[in-house]
């Protein structure tokens, strides 16, 4: 089993030219296995797919998702390398499946702490107009920060109360926008942002006090600020607006395509985790008004 260890280790270092870290970890993971089969009295030549299922199910009970995910992606390639070789006619690890790695739930606000949040920036100076009218519309669209900041006077129709965007892949979309949105906007565009520009007049929206555009450290600190301003005790992320338009949407009966279509997600999938967020807090309702929760 050493030969064809280092067979391998060769294999991949050489012909398939793996950084020296991928390699050190193939070969700590194979070392792990090769012992295993070992003491079960095994070879790599006559090991079974319910042998490896086996030595998978071991790893599950000590180490995370992540590296038992790492593991199968070893297995999986050194019994490709032993095919590739002649060594054995087809790979018993063929088939094995990556153990789901779980997502961990986006913080959201809830609509008080919303209201709270948006009713902080003084609305008599420029940066105040600003900072509302930047969280209205992220609350009100669902934008990426970056999307955000990165919108110029021609993406915004206040007309018909459309915002176009470019996502990622730079996929473009257009996302409706609603009246309170619409207002903070008009009003920071005609009192407010022309204060802060200074020598030329720039195409972007959302404006810095050098007259330059707001940056995602700056929209941070922005909010953050906001967030202690408002009493919300807890951590106050730039995405968290974003994470609230999704949950509060589902929340009020949007359906998931609609809402993925809204957020610019490719697939369905990286929307439902969203539903995950409303079921957690119907929950919390329930264990909080229920008489007999």
């Amino acid at each position: 089993m050493d030969d064809l260890a280092d067979q391998f280790i060769n294999y991949i270092r050489i012909e398939k030219g793996l950084s020296d870290k991928t390699v050190e970890a193939y070969s700590r993971d194979l070392a792990g296995f090769l012992q295993f089969l070992n003491e079960q009295g095994l070879t790599p030549l006559t090991t079974s797919r319910d042998d490896i299922m086996k030595y998978i199910a071991m790893l599950g009970t000590g180490l995370s998702p992540v590296s038992v995910t790492r593991n199968i992606s070893s297995i999986k390639v050194f019994f490709r390398f032993l095919v590739h070789e002649g060594k054995i006619k087809s790979s018993p690890a063929r088939l094995l499946e990556s153990p789901r790695r779980s997502r961990k739930l986006p913080s959201v606000l809830s609509p008080d702490e919303v209201e709270r949040l948006l009713s902080r920036p003084v609305l008599s100076t420029p940066t105040g107009l600003r900072d509302r009218a930047m969280l209205e519309l992220l609350y009100a669209t669902g934008l990426r920060v970056s999307e955000m900041l990165n919108l110029k006077t021609s993406n915004i129709d206040l007309e018909a109360g459309y915002v176009r965007t470019f996502g990622k892949g730079s996929k473009e979309r257009v996302v409706p926008m609603g009246d309170p949105a619409m207002v903070s906007i008009k009003q920071y565009l005609s009192e407010g942002r022309r204060f802060l520009i200074k020598a030329v007049n720039p195409v972007y929206v959302f404006l810095n006090t050098r007259g330059s555009r707001m940056s995602r450290q700056g929209f941070w600190k922005i909010i953050k600020k906001y967030g202690i301003e408002a009493g919300i005790g807890r951590k106050i992320t730039p995405h968290i607006m974003r994470h609230s338009f999704a949950s509060h949407l589902l929340e009020a009966g949007a359906d998931l395509r609609s809402v993925q279509v809204m957020l610019g997600h490719a697939d369905i999938s990286t929307t439902q985790i969203y539903t995950h967020v409303t079921r957690e807090r119907l929950r919390e309702i329930h264990e909080r008004y229920h008489p007999r929760p």
